[in-house]
């Protein structure tokens, strides 16, 4: 995470906050998550070199980066945002970090994730979930392993030829993960 300075990240009147272990707005009503928390999920996804990671809500792009750093140019990182003008702002914060096996995408309304891509070794989910979504689960790989937020908790789902498990660990505040609708305006 040092080698990923959050100001980078940040609109450019919010720069002066990243140092702060809290959320910080970056628009659209959408937070670049606490610093503390992002650790707490990397910790839980433990990323290894040259897997393929996807992650879900990618914001201004600051987690997708630091995903990219822990997978090496031997991985692939894909960042999802649903807000095209965050996805933007975060797909060039992260251009600009040279690492080009990591792209950040618009999501595709009334999709989940990345369906025709996966499956993937880890999903990172920077949203709280009502509940435990399958388009998700059915993304990761055997022997993948998904972080998330839902209702409050967040969990780690974890899929192996015998099916999937999931723990809980601790409770945390996110803004809530939307699927908007096909033709939704």
């Amino acid at each position: 995470m040092r080698r990923t300075p959050r100001g980078r990240f940040l609109p450019p009147r919010q720069v002066p906050l990243a140092d702060l272990d809290g959320p910080v707005p970056i628009g659209s009503g959408q937070t670049n998550s606490q610093p503390r928390t992002v650790l707490d999920m990397l910790e839980l996804l433990d990323v290894q070199p040259g897997q393929w990671v996807l992650d879900i809500g990618s914001g201004s792009g600051w987690t997708t980066a630091i995903l990219a750093r822990l997978v090496g140019p031997d991985g692939l990182v894909l960042g999802v945002e649903r807000i095209p003008e965050l996805a933007a702002f975060g797909a060039r914060a992260l251009n600009a970090t040279e690492q080009t096996w990591a792209q950040i995408r618009v999501a595709t309304p009334g999709t989940l994730g990345l369906p025709d891509v996966a499956p993937f070794d880890r999903i990172l989910v920077s949203a709280e979930a009502d509940e435990l979504p399958d388009q998700l689960v059915e993304q990761v790989g055997i022997g993948g392993v998904m972080v998330l937020p839902v209702q409050g908790r967040m969990l780690r789902v974890t899929r192996d030829e015998d099916g999937v498990r999931q723990e809980e660990h601790g409770w945390y505040r996110f803004v809530p993960l939307v699927l908007d609708e096909p033709g939704a305006s």
